[in-house]
């Protein structure tokens, strides 16, 4: 066993060494009074040249940092740690936490705890509001969302904290930690920290499926004549969407994928059928459920065939952190895609016929067809429509984007009208739906890929939820140019949707104006760059909106700025 020393002056020294020699890069940081020890650490640190070092990027809102965080690991696969101001810094990030817990995306999410003691110890109370902030359980407020979490009690623990707090974040399932840290803790002297290296524990642990489980579910699809696969979280780890990939192909297996938080595969997969079960489920006679907590909507889907064989796999396919979840299951595998595919592929060699095979390749081809043939209708009819509509949005941005482009999108692009070539060039809506994930996640990809062209395509109620000043202070501060596209219909738009879907004759329904759903009149977003040194144009007319989207890609890619797009829309639809 391995051990290296290191001359530290401090418990929080000590801590950030740790830290950035377990491979954690990025510190996305609010700050406040408990950031004492942090900041002298980091002086300290960088006045000796230490390395490795953590990259701290100081972000002015904790949903914009937390969400940095959800990007950059959404690109890289590696978690990385975002540190708030006591109790307040916390439930500022718990929005963009949930999402993470939600996406099942391995956060180091820490905050400072209020000083403990009032007097005798350095980092004891000196201002009034550390009697203010203090709470009788601080974690209390994430502890749903997070998968373990702990307060720092000495130095003598720190690996044993920092290690566990990795190694439960980023074995699956996945998901965010929570660590406080007491300020007369950070700031105890050291005269220096010994620890193992490499570390020896558990990092990235994964699950796998039983023997029994790939033999059941080989039986269960074999025969099936109109398969189905419905995939929504693959894409969040590179080997699964590959995986994916490769098996729908091999067995002729089509792929729907509603509400995807990632694309699986390109969009010219000959098995990608499209983005609504409905159609699908109502004739299948098998369905494989992979990461997707929710297959289908039963209240606007239906439910698929009662003989229909329903197999669910993930590293938690039951997702046994939702409450309640009752989509039928005859058999559910438990492994990630990339483990459970191959083996099961291996199973079903030669256990469905060539006839099948191909019946099931010219299904998914008709199905293809007419995805294509109702695309290309609903674009003749709405590209030149007034407002803009966000049929043509999503065609203008697909065909002026290119094919290395990453789009994050928050609830504002239509899939079928955006073509994408390379799998996991499309990073969609997390699942918890809390608003406000796409400025940053945007910045957190953009730093993750600083070559590529990042479009954010962002609602304008999810934009002004995402705390638009902070987020371009950052992509200003750290040269992240990411084009923001904004979505400009004045109004939340599901909102006003659910309640005309429940109360389709009601009050609400019959009155001129939903009570709760308007965010007029409408704002001038693309003034905001004029703040931050960025290209903003407001968009009214379609047939100005594809050279628009030069102008501001020269402007993100040619010039280094960031750019902000206001197209003037009208309503989206909910359809997918």
């Amino acid at each position: 066993m391995a051990t290296k020393t290191i001359n530290v002056e401090s418990v929080a020294e000590a801590y950030l060494t740790l830290l950035a020699e377990r491979g954690i890069e990025y510190l996305f940081a609010n700050g406040g009074t408990d950031f004492a020890p942090v900041n002298e650490g980091l002086a300290a640190l960088r006045a000796k040249g230490t390395k490795p070092q953590l990259k701290v990027v100081t972000v002015p809102h904790e949903n914009v940092a937390t969400a940095m965080a959800h990007g950059y690991y959404l690109v890289t696969g590696r978690p990385q740690m975002v540190m708030f101001h006591v109790n307040v810094g916390t439930a500022n990030g718990i929005n963009a936490l949930a999402d993470a817990a939600r996406d099942r995306v391995p956060l180091i999410f820490t905050a400072g705890r209020n000083p403990i003691t009032e007097r005798g110890f350095v980092g004891s109370r000196d201002t009034g509001i550390h009697w203010g902030q203090e709470m009788f359980d601080q974690a209390g407020m994430v502890r749903e969302l997070c998968k373990w979490d702990y307060e720092l009690r000495n130095g003598a623990q720190l690996e044993a904290v920092v290690d566990r707090a990795i190694e439960i974040a980023s074995s699956e399932p996945c998901g965010p930690v929570y660590l406080s840290l007491p300020r007369e803790v950070m700031s105890e002297k050291m005269a220096g920290f010994s620890f193992t290296t490499p570390a020896r524990r558990a990092y990235g642990t994964v699950t796998g499926p039983t023997p029994e489980q790939i033999a059941r579910a080989a039986d269960l699809l074999a025969g099936a004549r109109r398969p189905v696969i419905l995939a929504r979280e693959a894409a969040r780890v590179a080997a699964n969407a590959a995986a994916l990939a490769d098996f729908a192909e091999k067995f002729a297996f089509p792929i729907v994928e509603y509400r995807s938080i990632g694309n699986s595969t390109s969009s010219d997969h000959p098995m990608l059928v499209g983005f609504d079960p409905g159609p699908h489920i109502k004739e299948a006679d098998a369905i494989l459920v992979i990461d997707t907590d929710t297959p289908w909507i039963p209240t606007v889907h239906g439910d698929p065939p009662e003989g229909c064989k329903i197999v669910h796999v993930g590293v938690d396919p039951l997702f046994s952190r939702i409450p309640i979840r009752s989509f039928p299951c005859d058999l559910a595998v438990t492994g990630p895609a990339a483990v459970v595919l191959p083996q099961l592929g291996a199973a079903l060699q030669g256990r469905t016929s060539e006839a099948v095979l191909k019946e099931r390749r010219t299904r998914a081809a008709a199905a293809r067809e007419a995805l294509k043939k109702r695309v290309a209708e609903e674009l003749q009819s709405a590209k030149s429509a007034h407002p803009i509509s966000p049929v043509w949005a999503a065609h203008c941005i697909s065909e002026a984007k290119g094919d290395d482009a990453l789009v994050v999108n928050e609830y504002s692009l239509i899939l079928r009208h955006a073509a994408f070539k390379h799998p996991r060039t499309y990073l969609g809506t997390p699942t918890a739906g809390g608003l406000g994930w796409g400025v940053g996640a945007a910045l957190g990809a953009k730093l993750a890929a600083p070559d590529r062209l990042v479009i954010a395509t962002l609602g304008d109620g999810a934009y002004m939820f995402g705390n638009p000043t902070a987020g371009h202070q950052v992509a200003r501060a750290m040269n992240l140019p990411v084009l923001f596209i904004v979505f400009n219909n004045g109004m939340w738009e599901e909102v006003e949707g659910s309640a005309l879907r429940i109360f389709p004759d009601g009050h609400a329904a019959r009155s001129n104006e939903m009570p709760v759903g308007p965010l007029g009149p409408t704002a001038r977003y693309e003034h905001m760059m004029q703040i931050y040194g960025g290209y903003g144009e407001c968009v009214e007319r379609p047939q100005d909106l594809p050279k628009a989207l030069e102008r501001a890609i020269h402007a993100v890619k040619v010039e280094k700025r960031q750019a902000l797009l206001n197209l003037i829309v009208g309503r989206r639809g909910v359809a997918p």
